[in-house]
């Protein structure tokens, strides 16, 4: 692209609608040469067919759009692995673009690589403040935008849309298995069937993050039920099963849980037995209210999340007894299942 001696860069980018609102930095040769450094792979290499309209996105374009978002060249490899776990039937970008419901992809980054890259787990995790957990984010949105065409008010149609449109990326805290010589949790990439040395990536389709607050539990027993609590109305209290969870639980609330010495699956069966509703409460027209499940499943108990999906991950600052709450969208064979990539040079 040729820009006029008096054309602002910024500006003409702006004007050829390739931002996400936000001023880009100019691709130029040089800078996405350095960017390409970041990575073994060639420049040509097809990294996936970008929806919504199935262009080839290779790893040059890839490193274009990373330019424009402020990646660094070693942040380029978490992107790749990024765009090509949303770029899956299982994930379905396009129905993630296309749906009226404010959603999109959270990345979750564990392993060596997000130590090495600079990335956030602790204070501000999921807010501003760190150059790595936003732009990777950002980039991967860049991509979906320029490259696959998915555009707001043209296949993008969300309702309210959400920050996560925008970038939704940080990394796990795996410090506390450290804790006293080590704790018996495991990270959320190994409860995906990762090992532990390995650099991973895991994409989630969720809304913006909830707070949930409690600061008066001093047991395990009493902040589990404290977080199912919360958990139970993630996206709405009427809808079970159908729709995912992540729960992003903070260092001080998880000090309870290691206090107690209880590990992943331990908290993970305390937690889903809290999560077990009665449908009378939530069939249609119960409490005066139309939404809910068809009057038929009426007299049953089911659990708020399916099998395996709720994602639990450790972050934040060392000081607060808050933890977030993720809300999914649809799950199966017409919605989005999480889906994890080993990261590669």
């Amino acid at each position: 692209m040729e820009v006029g001696s008096l054309e602002d860069e910024a500006e003409a980018m702006f004007d050829r609608g390739w931002t996400d609102g936000l001023p880009v930095v100019a691709p130029t040769e040089a800078r996405v040469a350095r960017m390409l450094d970041g990575t073994t792979r060639s420049a040509d290499d097809v990294v996936a067919l970008m929806p919504p309209a199935l262009v080839e996105c290779t790893v040059e374009k890839v490193a274009v759009n990373a330019v424009m978002a402020g990646c660094r060249p070693e942040y380029l490899p978490v992107v790749l692995a990024a765009l090509e776990a949303i770029c899956t039937d299982e994930f379905n970008m396009h129905g993630v673009l296309a749906t009226t419901m404010g959603v999109g992809p959270v990345f979750v980054v564990n392993g060596p690589i997000a130590e090495r890259i600079g990335m956030n787990a602790g204070i501000n995790v999921l807010g501003h403040g760190n150059r790595a957990n936003l732009t990777i984010g950002r980039a991967v949105q860049l991509v979906v935008r320029n490259v696959g065409g998915g555009r707001p008010g043209e296949i993008d149609r969300a309702t309210h849309g959400s920050p996560a449109k925008l970038s939704f990326c940080f990394a796990e805290d795996e410090a506390y298995a450290d804790r006293d010589g080590g704790s018996p949790w495991t990270t959320l990439a190994e409860d995906r069937g990762f090992a532990r040395s390995t650099d991973v990536v895991t994409a989630f389709c969720g809304e913006a993050p909830r707070i949930l607050v409690d600061q008066r539990s001093r047991t395990a027993d009493s902040l589990v039920r404290s977080l199912a609590d919360g958990l139970r109305a993630a996206v709405s209290s009427r809808v079970v099963t159908g729709m995912d969870g992540m729960l992003v639980l903070s260092p001080e609330h998880m000090s309870r849980f290691a206090d107690a010495d209880w590990d992943r699956a331990r908290f993970m069966d305390e937690l889903g037995a809290h999560l077990m509703v009665d449908t009378d409460a939530i069939v249609s027209g119960a409490g005066g209210i139309e939404e809910g499940l068809p009057e038929a499943m009426a007299g049953l108990t089911l659990p708020k999340f399916r099998p395996g999906g709720l994602l639990v991950v450790h972050a934040g600052g060392p000081a607060g007894l808050f933890s977030s709450i993720v809300g999914g969208w649809l799950n199966g064979p017409m919605g989005s299942e999480p889906t994890s990539r080993e990261i590669t040079p």
